[in-house]
């Protein structure tokens, strides 16, 4: 056979064997018991992202994997994000490849330019993103995604992608209007939803004006601390009320806001408040060695293909913050 067959992460080395009976007990780490869950239970993607991240994997592996689920408008699709279903690109799942092209250092080129192309034919009128494309209708859907005929621009989707691009020295006709969009919609942010203000918080880690981001993240830090959208006491946690539509037990902590040390959010909490918030999140790792899916489950297929996911990130956030994780 002609080439060299392609790179295979071997186990890690943590992976541990079934101890003799009447030996001591080993317990695995929690690495090692997330690694035996990703082969048993996830995508590709998701196996070669692990590889990637954990066992010193090559790129082109997960981007070879991402790109099953590209189409030829430029935008991706195929349940890339679990909760829609269906063939279509939709901007959901293409900020979905992006983040996973950041990842791996791939957030440039060719496939950069084809992806800005896409997010350029679908925006509305101003210029934005939509939570959901009108090409979703007919294709199964999470209830709590509705599909509109004339969807409304929504910074849960346009934030992350445009702070991304910013992050990564993208420059592309589509920014200009789509920044401006995000900058309106986070300086008007009143009453808001976890997941609307982690859309701002991608935004404003990767835009350029450092000064303004700054300025703008105190205000919303203050905002997410009065009207209670982080658990800042894991232990009670039941006491706090979920947000409107949110799943019972739908609850998000400070690492949810600051995936890293470095995000603006970080400011947000004091350490000790940061330190039990992953200390909860290292807690919730599962007997079977994945991270739960916390929003609502709508149907087995996509709550079995979204914790492999959730585990990928509990993961790295561990290890972002120094926590020990091997």
């Amino acid at each position: 056979m002609a080439g060299n067959p392609p790179e295979i992460p071997a186990p890690s080395a943590s992976l541990s064997v079934p101890a003799p009976a009447g030996s001591a007990v080993v317990t695995a780490s929690p690495l090692a018991r997330a690694e035996r869950f990703v082969w048993l239970t996830a995508r590709v993607l998701e196996q070669r992202r692990f590889a990637y991240h954990f066992l010193r994997g090559p790129a082109d592996p997960v981007e070879a994997a991402l790109t099953a689920y590209l189409n030829e408008d430029g935008g991706y699709g195929h349940a890339l994000e679990p909760d829609l279903r269906g063939p279509v690109s939709q901007p959901l799942h293409t900020a979905h490849a992006l983040r996973v092209l950041d990842s791996v250092g791939r957030c440039g080129g060719l496939r950069i330019e084809r992806i800005c192309r896409y997010l350029t034919e679908v925006s509305t009128h101003d210029g934005a993103l939509p939570a959901v494309h009108p090409s979703q209708r007919g294709y199964p859907a999470a209830p709590f995604v509705p599909v509109a005929d004339d969807p409304p621009s929504a910074l849960l989707t346009t934030g992350p992608v445009v702070g991304l691009l910013h992050r990564n020295q993208v420059w592309h006709a589509w920014l200009f209007r789509a920044t401006e969009f995000c900058w309106a919609a986070v300086d008007g942010l009143e009453k808001s939803h976890p997941y609307e203000v982690q859309a701002a918080v991608a935004f404003l880690d990767g835009v350029p004006d450092r000064a303004r981001a700054q300025a703008a993240s105190d205000r919303l830090g203050r905002l997410v601390r009065e009207q209670g959208l982080a658990v800042l006491d894991p232990d009670r946690a039941d006491e706090q009320p979920v947000a409107d539509g949110y799943a019972p037990g739908e609850h998000h902590f400070p690492y949810d806001y600051a995936r890293v040390p470095d995000s603006l959010a970080r400011r947000w909490f004091t350490d000790e408040e940061m330190a039990r918030s992953l200390d909860h999140l290292a807690a919730a790792q599962r007997e079977d060695g994945g991270w739960p899916v916390t929003w609502r489950q709508w149907a087995p297929g996509t709550a079995l293909e979204a914790r492999p996911i959730v585990t990928v990130e509990a993961l790295r956030t561990l290890r972002a913050h120094g926590r020990t994780i091997s």
